[in-house]
């Protein structure tokens, strides 16, 4: 396996440069912290933790069904008062004329008119980037302001840099005179309309007009209609809900590297996963795609941190082994 195609960092011979990193002029995530000589670490990504958990939901609301029992009618003939005595009016009809009238149409209001502001352009000078430090693969020049490491296993330098702070000039808009509003007042209008008025109210003679009988059926009623209430239980059902109860995360893991996968290491590893029913594969001790895809299997079925061109650390000492 080519171990430079891993984002893994090798801590060979790191002691000079340990110093500098403790000092975080990295940043704190840049570089694994408190690692030790042979060590390898990677970005790991810890996927996030799931539970299912039974909830009893209401599938139908608990209600109730009115149920009604009609009433009982017999018909029966009797004498009713067909039309009521009554009285007539016969009106005798206004006499009407037309004058002329100023109506008011629309009353004397005020509205605002609006003043738009206006805008002056000014500069300033923003902070794009500060000064900082950080760490470039290279060969130091001048040795000034620099920590130099270099690994064994992989012959690659890592430098400390300054670099000066990045600045630049930029045009705003601002308000110089803020909007604002005037009032204007609209006089009232009116119209002249002609409108019909009473010259002679109208009048009345009354009338009489004697009541009027007969017999007819009708159903009366022998017991009165009635409801009765049923009532209907909720129906309920048991559903299998999903959280979350621990996100996903980055950070830096200690992970299996070329210092510590040799060939009694790995033939270790290819049996325990063997064991635990993960490796297909031969126990030679060869380290290979094979191992790989049945470590990740394993450590995705524990909840721990996968990758595909490495094997986290807490993959050995889930299997109980010692590197």
């Amino acid at each position: 396996m080519n171990m430079k195609s891993v984002v893994v960092l090798s801590f060979g011979i790191l002691a000079g440069a340990n110093a500098a990193w403790g000092q975080g002029a990295a940043g704190a995530g840049d570089v694994p912290p408190n690692a030790k000589p042979g060590e390898c670490y990677a970005r790991l990504v810890t996927p996030a933790q799931y539970a299912e958990k039974q909830e009893k939901v209401v599938v139908k609301e608990a209600s109730q069904r009115v149920e009604v029992i009609p009433a009982k009618l017999e018909t029966v003939d009797e004498k009713v008062t067909l039309k009521e005595e009554s009285t007539r009016l016969e009106i005798v009809p206004a006499v009407y004329g037309t004058v002329q009238e100023k109506v008011l149409v629309k009353p004397e209001r005020s509205v605002l008119k609006s003043v738009p502001a206006t805008y002056k352009t000014v500069t300033d000078k923003i902070l794009v980037s500060p000064a900082h430090t950080e760490w470039k693969r290279g060969t130091a020049i001048g040795g000034a302001n620099v920590i130099q490491s270099r690994t064994s296993t992989s012959g690659d330098l890592l430098c400390l840099v300054e670099v000066p702070a990045v600045y630049k000039t930029v045009s705003r808009s601002v308000i110089d005179k803020p909007a604002s509003t005037t009032e204007v007042k609209i006089p009232a209008e009116y119209k002249i309309v002609s409108k019909q008025v009473v010259k002679s109210p109208p009048t009345t003679r009354e009338v009489k007009i004697p009541a009027q009988f007969g017999t007819v059926q009708v159903a009366k009623v022998v017991k009165p209609a009635e409801q009765r209430k049923i009532e209907i239980p909720a129906v309920y059902s048991m559903v299998t809900k999903r959280e979350q109860v621990a996100p996903e995360k980055i950070d830096w893991r200690r992970v299996v590297c070329a210092t510590n996968l040799n060939n009694a290491n790995t033939k270790a590893l290819q049996s325990a996963l063997q064991t635990a029913g993960f490796y297909k594969g031969p126990v030679d001790g060869a380290f290979g795609p094979m191992t790989i895809t049945a470590a990740n299997k394993y450590a995705a079925s524990e909840g721990l941190p996968t990758g595909s061109n490495y094997i986290g650390y807490d993959i050995v000492q889930k299997l109980n082994l010692r590197f």
